[in-house]
């Protein structure tokens, strides 16, 4: 818990993972209720937005998941030239 409130680990991954699988849910409602509710439901507009938003998700999120994984390797490698210098 101390790595936490110092900040020398990241919270925010694994809360990403969460928002991933919210991301997914909302993409799946919308996409059901395309296909099935109003005057003019669109099927192949329904699957095209559980698709395309399904891969939106995922690729946003893994983008979130780069920038922390860039800044836990930076310190990684801070890390390394610091025990190197002494």
């Amino acid at each position: 818990m101390k790595s936490v409130f110092f900040f020398d680990s990241m919270l925010t991954p694994k809360i990403i993972t969460i928002v991933y699988w919210l991301l997914l849910v909302a993409v799946l409602i919308s996409g059901l209720s395309t296909m099935f509710a109003g005057y003019q439901p669109n099927i192949l507009a329904g699957l095209a937005m559980i698709v395309g938003g399904a891969i939106g998700a995922r690729i946003w999120c893994e983008l979130m998941i780069v920038l922390f994984k860039i800044n836990e390797n930076l310190q990684k490698m801070a890390n390394k030239s610091d025990v190197e210098k002494n």
